[in-house]
This record gives structure tokens, sequence and C-alpha cells, in this order.
């Protein structure tokens, strides 16, 4: 008998390993390039670029009336300077106080027309200083004697209207030997003038404080000729620190005994009047850039600019 033997096929016992595949993503990072703004730092020069042009430089007597912002700065300046030589001829030159509140609320009313230049010494300056092209500083000088000129009209036109009107100050004449004494006053009192103002542009992205620091220099200032011209010299009426409205306290004469004796009063009353003052604010302009550079001041100005 035949026996058939089952052959069982036997399966191996180890279990099966699944292999699991691990999909690893690869995170492509991108760099991000961060664009630094240059930083500006003090070279070791610090008066490079001190004479560079600080207005534009596509301003002429070409291009300029094509802007209408122009007319609005003249018409600022006209203003401006008619409403202060007001307060001078008024009040006269010996109250500081009521002159320094006049200078800044005025001001603050015409500083986004024109920059309240408001004084030949300060345009001066500003154009030596290269901050105002020239023909632009021409034009705020005729406006400022312009609106002088309209100031001693309308004072007039109100002093005419009374009765019995006071008669308004009077700059007093320059006697001889005072010459140089009354010129230098002027001169003096141009530089700090014009230094204050200087100072005050470097915040003039706040009205107010522009307005203060011109304001409360103009009180300062005046002080300063006060005690001098008046304590020291025992002088009285003798400055006005505005050529503009100098003119119009008729301190040219209108007569003399000759030619030569007009002309040398004329001549004279321009140098203590004009000149000297217009060369002070330029030299008060080049004083606080000077100590500007000297500070640092205009590398943070430059680094406030790119941010």
């Amino acid at each position: 008998m035949a026996t058939t033997k089952s052959k069982k096929t036997t399966k191996s016992s180890k279990p099966k390993t699944t292999a699991v595949k691990t999909t690893t993503k690869k995170v492509e990072t991108k760099k991000t390039e961060v664009v630094k703004a240059p930083v500006v730092e003090q070279s070791g020069n610090p008066f490079k670029g001190f004479f560079a042009r600080k207005f534009d430089a596509n301003e002429n007597i070409l291009t300029i009336f094509k802007n209408p912002r122009i007319y609005g700065a003249i018409l600022g300046e006209v203003i401006g300077t008619m409403l202060l030589t007001l307060i001078l001829l008024t009040l006269g030159i010996y109250q500081p106080l009521y002159i320094m509140f006049g200078v800044i609320a005025i001001s603050m009313a015409v500083f986004a027309f024109s920059g309240a230049n408001l004084n030949p010494i300060i345009t001066v300056g500003m154009m030596a200083s290269r901050r105002m092209s020239a023909i632009r500083g021409i034009l705020y000088i005729l406006s400022q004697v312009l609106g002088a000129w309209l100031a001693f009209l309308l004072a007039n036109a109100f002093r005419s209207a009374a009765q019995e009107a006071p008669e308004f100050p009077q700059m007093a004449e320059v006697a001889d030997g005072q010459f140089w004494v009354v010129t230098m006053i002027e001169f003096v009192g141009a530089i700090m003038i014009a230094f204050f103002f200087a100072r005050a542009l470097a915040y003039k992205r706040s009205t107010f404080t522009f307005a203060a620091i011109y304001g409360g220099g103009i009180c300062v200032v005046l002080l300063f000729a006060i005690v001098v011209s008046s304590t020291y010299l025992q002088l009285q009426n003798n400055f006005i620190l505005n050529p503009a409205a100098a003119l119009m306290y008729q301190i040219l004469p209108a007569g003399g005994e000759n030619f030569g004796e007009v002309f040398g009063a004329i001549c004279s009353a321009l140098l203590t009047y004009v000149i000297f003052p217009m060369l002070g604010g330029v030299i008060g302009f080049y004083i606080a850039d000077f100590s500007a550079r000297l500070s640092g001041e205009h590398a943070v100005e430059a680094k406030k600019t790119i941010k």
C-alpha cells in the first residue's frame, strides 16, 4: 500500500517588514536681502562741502517765475515785514518783550510762505551761506523794502486821522565822533540776529520752535543793544537792526550845505544802517555753520534725511 506523504509547505514565520519611505521635503529658505541705508559718518574733515549749494540748482531768473510759489513767498515777505515795521514805528525799539512776541507771531504766520526772513540782514546771510539763490534773495529784499514802505504809509495814515497823535519814535542823528560806536552796535547786533536765525533753522520742522528761538534771540539782541547804547555810551534811539525799517526811519539826509556834505552823510548812514549790518548777517550765518560743523550736527541731520 503506497503511503503518500503530504508535503507541508512551510511558510516563513518571519514578519514582513514594510519599508516606510520617509519623504523629506526640502524647505528652501530664501534669504531676504535687507537694504541698509547708507550710514553717514562724520569724516575726518568736518568742513567737507561747507560751501556746497543748499538751494535748488535749477532756480534762476528764467525759471523762478514759472513756479507760482514764488509769488506766495514774495507776498509773505511783504506782509510780514509790513507788520514788523508797524511794531517798530509805533512802539519803538525800546520794547524788546513786545517785539519778541510780535516776531514770534509774525514768523509763525508767514514761515510756510517764505521762511520768514523779514530782514535784509537775514536774506543776505542766506544768500552768502548758499541757502538761497541770488534772484530769490533780491526779490526778498525788494519785498521787504516794499513792506516797510507800506507800513510807513499805513502808520502815517492813522496818525493823520488822529487829532492829537503823538510823534513816532525817531532815529537820533549820528553825532561827530560816534560813527564807529553806533556802527559797531549795528554790526554786532546783526551778527547775533543772523546767528539766532541760522540756529533756529535747525529746528524748522517745528514752526513754533523756530519762531520761539528766533523771537527770543531778537529779544536778547535788543537787550544787548539797549544796555550798551544807553547805559555804557549814553546814547538814545541810535540803532534799528533792520535796513528795510531803517530807511523808513528816514536815516538818509534830505539836505545840506553842498553836494559833498549831503553825499557824505548819505554814505555814512548807509554804512551804519545797511552795509555793516548786512556784513554782520553774513558773519553770523558762517559762525553758526562753523559751530554746527565742529559739533557734527550736519552729520546727524544727514542721517535723519536719509531715514
